[in-house]
């Protein structure tokens, strides 16, 4: 299959925004592939091939010279082994030599080639064909049941591989896809509500549990050997010998256990959430310790759980892992939940999740079994540059870079604005074609992937948070920023300021 193939169904699917026509598409597309492209196509496809870390970023991507080609000769299975050679360069030298794998690899490449495979690499591809609407696409292309095709890439963690037993195995191979201790699977998911009460309602009866500001971890055991892995299924067993300790230490020979993990202060609040991502990228341990907190089990010894209700799993987890479970209640009365939610707040927590007790675990899904609730903070931030959009928002001003107000000069020029952090969330087709007409108007400069401007509008942001940043003057960030609207009927001297922000860093 050419390179070219996937370059055009991309540009179909990121065009529309029929979920059917982009399965449509993508179904098309993996039924015309070869057995040896099927899960390379699909690593492209979400943005993250199937060689895993390549060693390269925007900087190295960006700095490239390189004269494309004018017509299109590459493959798919010429970018997959391209891709390999780059992963494997290791070593002294090997910067020299993925800068030399990859001017080659964009040497060969067109211009359209070149661009859909920076953006995959570096993981911004942005069609909007994201894992649910990819599985649906295999499921018709190999056309088996969509049940199928989800359980199996929700066992299997791994969606190129499901891609493969799909469309060249039988119904059976497919079907046999299970769980197994070492092989991490994709997390449950949950959705949102405003308030417990509002969770109970869709739920009813439910495990009410604190929602901590920590990291994923899902813990496979077996016998002495240990592996913990992130919400990406990353493997950071060697970076976390506390938490192997600990799981080393409970009464079972075979676990699959899913919690969440952050370090403590002095007083046993919470550290802030970049402290413990700290911990994942470290090779060796570090002075702050990470404790876990399990809420559910998935597997212990030789039993299954996963389709069993969550009253049974709760009952294994107490049994099991005791003192490292996760603070909960089991209730279906509103202010028994809405209480667990003020102690959680008052403890530096996020807020609660709510978890029907009937619910199996359904990993890799989003449904309304769980649902999260936590406080939604709203800012008002002055708009300081804006970048152009890639995929479906081409030729549209899109991705904000936001600042706060600094009154007093403590991190910029008394009076000026420091930049808190960047978001493309929540723009609306009117709302992009709004910008990309205003925003030049008032411009200042411009490279060629941004627009800046005179610090004039306001935009309402909503965030969960903020946390440490060393990439900002004002030393923080926003955490899951999302624009909610512009504030027409403000002046960029109301709005909020770096202080006020830096409030809610925690610890």
């Amino acid at each position: 299959m050419m390179l070219s193939e996937l370059v055009d169904i991309t540009e179909q699917v990121a065009a529309t925004s029929s979920r059917l026509a982009k399965i449509d598409a993508l179904a098309l597309l993996l039924a015309r592939a070869d057995s040896d492209e099927i899960t390379p196509l699909v690593g492209l496809l979400l943005a993250r091939p199937r060689q895993g870390r390549l060693g390269v970023g925007w900087r190295t991507l960006s700095s490239l010279e390189a004269t494309h080609a004018d017509a299109a000769e590459l493959t798919i299975t010429d970018v997959d082994h391209a891709l390999d050679a780059i992963a494997r360069a290791s070593g002294s030298g090997s910067t020299a030599t993925r800068h030399d794998l990859l001017t080659g690899l964009a040497s060969r490449a067109t211009a359209p080639e070149w661009d859909l495979l920076v953006r995959a690499m570096i993981g911004e591809l942005r069609t909007g064909a994201l894992s649910g609407v990819l599985q649906d696409a295999i499921a018709r292309a190999a056309d088996r049941p969509i049940a199928a095709v989800r359980r199996a890439a929700m066992l299997s963690g791994d969606l190129g591989e499901t891609a493969l037993i799909a469309l060249t195995g039988t119904a059976e191979e497919l079907d046999a896809v299970g769980l197994q201790v070492g092989r991490p699977v994709l997390p449950m998911l949950a959705s949102t509500a405003a308030t417990p009460t509002a969770a109970l309602e869709t739920t009813g009866e439910a495990s009410v549990e604190y929602k901590l500001d920590g990291a994923r971890i899902q813990v496979h055991r077996r016998g002495d050997e240990v592996g913990v892995y992130t919400r990406n299924l990353a493997d950071i067993t060697h970076r976390v010998p506390e938490i192997v300790e600990i799981v080393r230490g409970l009464p079972a020979q075979d676990l699959i256990l899913d919690g969440e993990t952050l370090s403590l202060d002095e007083d046993g609040g919470p550290r802030p959430f970049q402290e413990t991502m700290s911990r994942f990228g470290a090779d060796v341990a570090r002075a702050v310790a990470l404790r876990p907190w399990f809420f559910d089990v998935l597997h212990v010894d030789g039993r299954d759980l996963i389709d069993e209700p969550l009253t049974a799993r709760l009952q294994e987890l107490e049994r099991i892992v005791g003192e490292w479970r996760m603070p909960g209640i089991v209730t279906s009365d509103a202010e028994a939940a809405e209480q667990l939610s003020r102690e959680a707040l008052a403890a530096g927590h996020e807020g609660v999740l709510v978890k029907s007790v009937d619910s199996t675990y359904t990993a890799g899904r989003r449904g309304k079994a769980w649902v999260k609730v936590k406080p939604v903070l709203t800012f008002d931030l002055v708009v300081l540059g804006a970048e152009w959009g890639s995929g479906r928002r081409r030729g549209w001003l899109s991705n904000l870079h936001l600042g706060a107000r600094d009154p007093d000069g403590e991190f910029v020029e008394p009076g000026g604005f420091v930049m808190v952090g960047k978001t493309f969330k929540g723009l609306t087709d009117e709302l992009l074609r709004w910008q990309t007409e205003t925003f030049p108007g008032i411009e200042t400069r411009r490279t060629a992937g941004a627009v800046f401007m005179r610090p004039e509008i306001v935009v309402e942001i909503a965030i969960d948070g903020v946390q440490r940043s060393p990439r900002y003057p004002g030393g923080i960030a926003l955490r899951f920023a999302r624009v909610k609207t512009y504030r027409d009927d403000k002046g960029a001297a109301e709005a909020d300021t770096i202080q006020t922000l830096r409030t809610l860093l925690r610890g």
